[in-house]
């Protein structure tokens, strides 16, 4: 890959400020968690959306590059822009998944969680283990500088490893001022390059091989991971 690739494929254009973007990815996070919060049992994924679009309007992010989704039991496996596994209720015991992309002073944020009800030790362990492979991965890229194309064979082995499948339909991204596409528009799994700081976001998504649920995380690489 030539630099003139690299340097078009990592574009920013005039609005970008790595400062604004940390204040978008703190916000995004936060709306994150208070729609997780209002997450019920009984609830149906038709309330969850309507509800999680309503919490981000009221935090002035509802605008958003992406669809905000929101996915219950057997759901969390389905394709992203699938819509079509019907409007399932959160179970007592249960594992869901928040995906959220909202665009601030056009900046754009994105989040993607999961998190558990109940007591089920399988669903609880899916939960943990796409957090930690995020980690392992994320780690593959800061200490060891894999490029994009090899975190995401890293990845597929860590999730193998653990007895679970990768989701390759989501291979992380690039993020930016709104839109990113216009610089590119393909995969982080695509490029031979060291994703660079502030401008990528990392997503694991897994799947149980058997079974019929799954789990997610997202999260943009950055040099601190701790705020």
């Amino acid at each position: 890959m030539s630099e003139l690739d690299a340097a078009t494929i990592e574009g920013v254009g005039e609005r970008y400020d790595v400062e604004s973007m940390m204040d978008v990815r703190r916000r995004t996070r936060l709306a994150l968690r208070a729609i997780a919060e209002q997450c019920e049992v009984g609830m149906t994924e038709r309330q969850a959306r309507t509800m999680a679009r309503d919490t981000l309007d009221a935090l002035d992010l509802r605008r958003g590059w992406h669809p905000t989704l929101v996915r219950f039991g057997p759901n969390t496996v389905r394709e992203f822009l699938d819509r079509d596994g019907g409007d399932v209720r959160l179970r007592e015991a249960d594992i869901f998944f928040i995906d959220i992309g909202p665009v601030f002073n056009e900046l754009e944020g994105d989040a993607g969680e999961t998190f558990t009800t109940g007591a089920d030790l399988d669903f609880e362990r899916c939960a943990r283990d796409v957090r930690a492979i995020w980690d392992e991965v994320r780690e593959g890229w800061f200490v060891h500088r894999l490029s994009g194309r090899r975190l995401y064979e890293f990845a597929a082995q860590r999730c193998a490893e653990r007895g679970w499948v990768l989701n390759l339909e989501l291979t992380g991204h690039r993020i930016s001022d709104y839109p990113h596409k216009v610089h590119f528009a393909g995969a982080m799994s695509e490029v031979e390059l060291v994703p660079s700081s502030d401008l990528w976001v990392l997503e694991i998504g897994l799947a149980h091989p058997n079974r019929t649920y799954g789990a997610f995380y997202e999260d943009t690489l950055l040099a601190d991971q701790s705020f």
